[in-house]
């Protein structure tokens, strides 16, 4: 189907050499899905979400941190609301627990801002910004995809068969439609795991000092045997905050009894500082999360009519703090390559295929590296200063970019 540009009101849409508006199908209703939807709409195509769940999406809790350059980007674009509470994270702090002491002792500062989200407030404003021209159905599990002999692709839910010129997979690590892209692709376990949590800040009231260090920066807070990561973030009633924390390491032993979980609690009181310690040993948190870490990355993420994206895609280890990043980084590249008046549907997505797979391989890459150095193997935090964590950023980013790390040059030699 060749494809041609025609303007319709205000609005420039898609329409192929007969005049039809080019029409998608989004396998997903979430951050990947939302953002997708509106790039379609936005490059003018009829789009519509399949989203499985029935659940408040909006409700989930947890942290994100994207770049500031990012979300500029996506406030300007429309696809985010300059009104979106954020948290805005101007550098990053190096802690590790004194030898022998309860106290933390600071490492080094670093370069590395980024604007913290909430899941749930994220998901709220890019849903409300898929606007009209998007059809969003919850409840709705997609059950399989396949070629239409027109060339489009057919989108299969539990009462209809939905045909559609662009078939979007944003519909997460078990991605139905990545079997019609890379079958066979599942994700591959990274052998620890991570618990994410969020704390009230009235939490924070008996640790002045804790508070005083997030409201500066993001912390990385090294241990042996793995690390955490704390910041600040909206809370769902306006002008609320939240501490958000991922902490890393080793998965609970057989022995181990309660809810995994919980085992976090366990980790924090033998591990970190006294303050830290308190606070996640013993604080009442909003929400608990415990994932085994996984990546994966497949060897193409588009083969036209089907393309994939967010963690359908790729999924990275969350030390590069990519996985939304990376959706919406998605999107963009998406609305660009429909507005590049492409001769054909396929087309668009090939130029796609070729700007976001080495993007996702690159990431996946990062994140084994930062895993290994950071979990796996962890360096003795306790004799490490700021010429040392300047040192071993270096060697573990190697020149590979990160917003997290700021500017970290190529190890020469």
């Amino acid at each position: 189907m060749g494809a041609t540009h025609s303007g319709r009101g205000d609005r420039e849409v898609v329409v192929d050499v007969a005049g039809a508006v080019l029409r998608i199908g989004v396998v997903g209703g979430s951050i990947a899905g939302c953002a997708m939807a509106i790039a379609g709409a936005r490059a003018g195509a009829e789009v519509t979400v399949h989203e499985r769940s029935e659940a408040a999406l909006e409700d989930r809790g947890f942290g994100i941190a994207i770049p500031p350059a990012l979300h500029r980007e996506l406030v300007a674009a429309g696809y985010l609301d300059a009104a979106m509470p954020t948290v805005p994270a101007p550098s990053r702090l190096w802690l590790t627990r004194q030898d022998g002491r309860p106290y933390a002792r600071e490492l080094a500062r670093q370069e590395g801002a980024v604007t913290a989200c909430h899941w749930g407030l994220l998901w709220r404003t890019l849903r409300a910004n898929t606007g009209s021209a998007v059809r969003y159905h919850r409840g709705q599990p997609v059950t399989g995809v396949g070629r239409h002999p027109s060339g489009g692709a057919v989108l299969r839910t539990a009462d209809a068969e939905h045909v559609y010129d662009i078939v979007v997979g944003a519909d997460g690590p078990r991605s139905v439609t990545r079997e019609a892209v890379a079958p066979g692709v599942r994700p591959v376990p990274a052998g620890y795991a991570v618990w994410r949590g969020t704390l009230p800040l009235a939490e924070l009231a008996g640790h002045p000092r804790v508070l005083e260090l997030l409201r500066g920066a993001w912390i990385t807070l090294g241990y042996r045997g793995g690390h955490g990561i704390f910041y600040l973030i909206p809370g769902t009633a306006p002008e609320s905050r939240l501490l958000a924390y991922a902490i890393y390491g080793s998965p609970p032993p057989a022995t181990w009894t309660a809810a995994h979980e919980t085992y976090v609690r366990h980790i924090a009181r033998e591990h970190f500082p006294a303050d830290w310690a308190a606070l996640v040993g013993g604080g009442e948190h909003t929400s608990m999360a415990y994932h085994p870490v996984t990546d994966f990355d497949p060897s193409q993420v588009a083969d036209p009519p089907f393309l994939l994206a967010g963690d359908a895609a790729s999924i990275t280890r969350p030390h590069t703090a990519s996985g939304a990043t990376k959706a919406l980084q998605d999107a963009l590249c998406l609305e660009r390559v429909l507005r590049g008046a492409p001769s054909s549907p396929a087309e668009a997505l090939r130029g796609y295929a070729a700007e976001r797979q080495p993007e996702g391989a690159r990431l996946v890459a990062l994140g084994r590296r930062l895993g290994h150095a950071m979990v796996e193997r962890t360096p003795d935090w306790e004799a490490m200063g700021a010429a040392e964590v300047a040192a071993w950023s270096r060697a573990t980013l190697d020149g590979a970019d990160s917003y997290l790390h700021g500017r970290v040059d190529r190890v020469e030699g």
